[in-house]
């Protein structure tokens, strides 16, 4: 599956739209994000369960800003419409299919709990 091309307009309908969804932040002058893309691009053809799409950070600057992007490129994954990786750096190949087997092989009830567990904790205490 090629990637597809989020603005502010799809962003949020593809984290819904998706069970997984790979989030690559980048830009046309950045050389660590030209470096990462052929990785990010192969692994999208491999992967064909997992939607893989890509912010352009200067055409997209509302929606890089809103998601916090301080760095590029930034990798950013949801699963179940919960952000469950963003970290900034290219990846090597190995890498970003470690990030895939981890991202797969997560307990979603597990992450939930832990959210709902979270949360409760911070309004129980909220100093």
């Amino acid at each position: 599956m090629a990637t597809i091309d989020l603005t502010t307009d799809s962003f949020n309908s593809a984290v819904d739209d998706h069970n997984i969804l790979f989030v690559d932040f980048w830009a046309a002058w950045c050389g660590p994000c030209r470096a990462f893309a052929p990785t990010f691009q192969t692994a999208s053809e491999t992967h064909q369960d997992i939607t893989f799409g890509k912010v352009d950070t200067e055409a997209e600057q509302q929606l890089s800003a809103a998601a916090g992007i301080t760095s590029i490129p930034t990798l950013m994954v949801f699963r179940d419409q919960i952000l469950v990786f963003s970290q900034p750096g290219a990846l090597s190949p190995p890498q970003l299919d470690q990030v895939i087997t981890a991202v797969k092989g997560l307990d979603m009830d597990e992450v939930r709990k832990s959210i709902a567990d979270a949360t409760a904790a911070e309004a129980a205490d909220p100093a």
